[in-house]
C-alpha cells in the first residue's frame, strides 16, 4: 500500500510516519511533500498513490490549490490546526480529517475507515457528522484557566489573555492588564485547550491572541514581526514556516 505525506513541518512528518507504521508495517511511504510546488511537480509525474494524508496549510500556501494545477485520485486524509476546511476538504477526495496534534487513536481510526468505506465524494452524511463532532469539539473548549495566586487558585479567563509563552520550560499567561501568570500546561497543551480562531502558535515560545496584536512588521526574507496593543520590549517573530498560515488566520473574519 503506497502512501504520500504533505506536510511542511518536518517534525510532524516525522511523527506522522511513524504512527501510520506503527499502526500498518505493510504501508510503504512513498515520499514527504513539504510545498504546494513539491506536490503539483510529484503527482503530475508519478502514479497515484494508495492513500494520501496532507496538511491543509503549507510553507508557499494553502495544499487545496494543488488541485487546481492537477487531478489527483487518491483518498486523502487531511491534517491541520483548524476546522474550518471541512466541507472543502470533502470536495477534494477527502475521507476524513485530523486535527493536530495528531494522537494515534484517532489516527487508527482514519486508516481503518480507508480500508472499510466505499469512497464516494458525494458522501453528506459524512461530512454532516464530521462538522457536527468538530463543532462539538470547539464547544468544548476552555473558557478560565486556574492559575496559583499565593494560597489561592484563581480563575483567569481565557478571553483576557494577550498571549503566552514559555521559559524555561515552564508556561506563563499575560493578560491585557500586564499581569503574568504561571500554568501547569505545555503550550502544545494549552494549544489543544485554545480556540485556534483567537489563537495562534506563532514559533515554538509564543501563542498569541488575535485581540493582542496592534500590527505587522515585514523583516528581510519575509519574516514576520508582531507588534502587541500593550507594553512589550521585545520582538514576536512569526516562524517562517508558520507565515502562510499566519496570514490566512489573521486576515480572516473574527465571530
Amino acid at each position: 500500500m503506497k502512501v504520500v505525506i504533505v506536510e511542511d513541518e518536518i517534525i510532524a512528518a516525522q511523527t506522522l510516519q511513524r504512527l501510520i507504521m506503527e499502526i500498518r508495517s505493510d504501508f510503504q511511504i512513498e515520499t514527504i511533500l513539504q510545498t504546494v510546488e513539491d506536490c503539483i511537480e510529484w503527482f503530475s509525474s508519478n502514479p497515484a498513490p494508495d492513500l494520501v494524508f496532507m496538511d491543509i496549510h503549507l510553507a508557499d500556501g494553502s495544499s487545496f490549490s494543488i488541485f487546481d494545477k492537477v487531478d489527483i485520485d487518491s483518498p486523502i486524509i487531511f491534517t491541520t490546526a483548524y476546522n474550518e476546511y471541512a466541507l472543502e476538504a470533502f470536495e477534494v477526495n477527502g475521507i476524513d480529517y485530523l486535527l493536530k496534534p495528531i494522537n494515534k487513536a484517532r489516527l487508527t481510526k482514519a486508516i481503518m475507515k480507508f480500508g472499510n468505506i466505499s469512497f464516494r465524494k458525494d458522501n453528506l452524511q459524512l461530512i454532516e457528522k464530521l462538522v457536527r463532532s468538530l463543532d462539538e469539539k470547539q464547544n468544548r473548549r476552555k473558557t478560565h484557566f486556574l492559575v496559583p495566586h499565593k494560597d489561592k487558585l484563581l480563575p483567569l479567563a481565557i478571553d483576557d489573555i494577550a498571549y503566552l509563552y514559555a521559559e524555561m520550560k515552564v508556561a506563563k499567561a499575560v493578560t491585557f492588564e500586564g499581569q503574568s501568570y504561571l500554568l501547569d500546561y505545555s503550550l502544545d497543551e494549552l494549544m489543544r485547550n485554545l480556540n485556534e480562531e483567537y489563537f495562534f502558535r506563532v514559533n515554538r515560545q509564543y501563542i498569541v491572541s488575535h485581540k493582542a496584536i496592534k500590527d505587522l512588521s515585514v523583516w528581510f526574507m519575509g519574516k514576520l514581526a508582531i507588534n502587541l496593543n500593550i507594553p512589550f520590549s521585545d520582538k514576536i517573530f512569526v516562524s517562517r514556516g508558520r507565515v502562510p498560515a499566519f496570514k490566512i488566520w489573521f486576515t480572516r473574519e473574527q465571530n
